[in-house]
């Protein structure tokens, strides 16, 4: 099992090196193709399209990556307080493969739909949990006892139990043996 866990970090992880690698020319304007932004408020990138740049946030927020009408689409990464997504985005929101790090040490690597997990991923907490599996409708930023792990999925805990079957709402409701 844990053979099985490393390989599949070891390739999604793989997966989006290759992604990060843009062939999309540079962002024209400001600053050495870097932007400054307030908030959700882009300014001067709002006819970068098909480009890839930089914009930096007024609280050290930072994306690198490709956009499309002004909105962070294609291959990214953001980073900000300890925390860094690397991954695809769709409309401005995480949205495809990424893998997102959290300032506490917890690490997701999976599919994100609408800034949320969706899919199939894998949820390493920092106290040496893992989680392989499903997951629906969980915000990136929700509190642990919000992530809700649904379908198919095991769940290993450091002390080495392990607790396999489907989940619903974050809670396993049909144990496997």
């Amino acid at each position: 099992m844990k053979r099985l866990l490393l390989c599949t970090l070891f390739f999604l992880t793989f997966c989006n090196l290759i992604l990060a690698q843009s062939s999309l020319p540079e962002c024209k304007g400001n600053d050495k193709n870097v932007s400054k932004f307030s908030g959700k408020h882009l300014r001067g990138v709002k006819k970068w399209t098909n480009c890839h740049g930089t914009t930096i946030g007024p609280k050290g927020e930072k994306y690198v990556g490709e956009f499309y009408k002004g909105k962070f689409h294609g291959q990214g990464t953001f980073t900000q307080h300890g925390r860094k997504y690397v991954g695809q985005y769709k409309n401005h929101k995480r949205d495809g493969q990424g893998t997102y790090t959290y300032a506490n040490g917890d690490k997701y690597v999976g599919e994100w739909k609408k800034h949320k997990y969706f899919g199939h991923g894998i949820y390493t907490y920092a106290n040496g949990d893992t989680y392989v599996g499903e997951w629906k409708k969980d915000a990136y930023n929700a509190p642990d006892n919000l992530k809700e792990r649904h379908g198919q999925g095991t769940l290993t805990k450091a002390d080495g139990t392990i607790e396999k079957g489907i989940w619903k709402k974050g809670k396993l409701i049909k144990p496997k043996q």
